[in-house]
């Protein structure tokens, strides 16, 4: 019996629109089809996770070649509009070199995302590039049987040393798939030093939030830089120091990060110190949402407040509840921004979009008693693209504000 996840293209399973779906959504770059919109037989029921298919209309007209994973809502993810692809190695590896391309042409270094799952045509595959080192987060079915493939692949078409496979994450939990993270080759002992925007970072690869570093913030932090010269700068939720870090290398006469996790705190302590800047760096470990109110008590003032935290809206059951997060984050901070200072707010949420979320944040601004102009929007770098049918790619907001 042939294995499912490489079946050939002549021999691999059909998997079938319902009448009502819309297959010109397919036909026009829409990656995900919904459980609800396929003919979930028997027979299809039975396919293994990851298995390759070929998707056809509700007339029997082939439209893609798809990833089918029946224990997922996305119950299959086009791999290629060509009905009849091969997905192999070499198929994994082109695919690479394109979106290696992209990266070298943006950086000097290679430090950056080298794959953006859906965007780069790798549908659920997170890849983030550490110089020698990748970490690979497989958020499908389909990347996590084929972990192997992607793995070799990788190391032909980039050359890395190193490959980490990262399997946490909430991805991974609605696609059915279990938290494991490994070395699948090469090794790794310590914290990788990553250099972005004249700052040092100390990236734990293996045991830090996603694969260890925020890379879709590069160009927030540039500008926050730009606003921090002399500035007296409060990142909250900063985890390695990603903005403090940056606004110190921009001029900042000094920066407090304050985080819930002492590991990662630690982390930005060494960075800042790799920098020669550890003199005017100081953490503060904590909730954020209590130490915002212990600042605000204290009286403490800064020129430039970044607040930059996890996703409070991941998907749309929790909306609303994350709106008034990131209002109430915005109230606390805003009476923390001295006269004529500057405020940066941010969001990783999936499920607000832009308007939403830029008027929780001044619905939080003025209940903080301060008046705003915005400044600049902010979106994640170009090494996180977006695929324009795909909304959820282009989900990373940052609003910079001054206040009165």
């Amino acid at each position: 019996m042939s294995d499912p996840i490489l079946a050939d293209a002549k021999t691999r399973p059909v998997v079938r629109l319902r009448p009502k779906a819309e297959a010109r959504a397919i036909r026009h770059g829409f990656p995900w089809v919904y459980a609800d919109e396929l003919v979930t037989d028997r027979r299809t029921q039975a396919l293994a996770p990851g298995t390759i298919a070929t998707l056809e209309d509700a007339e029997r007209r082939p439209l893609a070649t798809v990833t089918v994973n029946p224990r997922s809502k996305i119950i299959a993810r086009v791999l290629d509009r060509d009905a009849e692809a091969e997905i192999d190695r070499g198929w994994i590896a082109a695919r690479l070199a394109r979106a290696l391309e992209l990266r070298e042409r943006l950086f000097e270094a290679p430090f950056y995302r080298l794959v953006h799952a859906e965007a780069d045509g790798l549908p659920g595959v997170i890849i983030d590039r550490f110089g020698a080192v990748a970490v690979v987060q497989p958020n499908a079915a389909w990347a996590e049987a084929m972990i192997g493939e992607i793995a070799a692949a990788l190391i032909d078409v980039t050359g890395v040393e190193t490959v980490i496979k990262n399997g946490s994450g909430r991805a991974r939990g609605l696609e059915g798939l279990p938290e494991e993270t490994l070395v699948l080759q090469g090794q790794i002992e310590a914290p990788v030093p990553v250099s972005m925007n004249g700052a040092t970072y100390m990236a734990d690869v293996m045991g830090g939030q996603k694969t260890g570093l925020f890379y879709d913030q590069r160009p927030n932090h540039a500008f926050a830089a730009r606003l921090a010269k002399g500035a007296r700068v409060l990142d909250v939720f900063s985890h390695v120091g990603g903005f403090a870090l940056a606004c110190l290398a921009g001029g900042a006469e000094h920066a407090l990060a304050v985080d819930a996790s002492t590991a990662a705190l630690d982390l930005a302590t060494k960075g800042a110190d790799a920098m020669g800047q550890g003199a005017r760096f100081a953490t503060r470990q904590g909730d954020a949402f209590a130490t915002l109110e212990a600042l605000g008590a204290e009286g403490a003032q800064f020129d430039l407040v970044i607040c930059d935290p996890p996703a409070f809206a991941p998907a749309k059951p929790a909306l609303e509840a994350g709106l008034r997060a990131y209002e109430r984050v915005a109230r606390l901070a805003a009476p923390l921004v001295a006269p004529g200072g500057y405020i940066v707010l941010c969001s990783c949420s999936h499920a607000a979009d832009l308007t939403q979320f830029r008027n929780a944040s001044a619905r939080g601004l003025g209940r903080g008693g301060r008046r705003a102009q915005l400044l600049h929007t902010g979106f994640a770098g170009a090494d996180h693209p977006m695929l324009p049918q795909l909304a959820e790619s282009g989900y990373l907001k940052s609003l910079f504000f001054r206040l009165d």
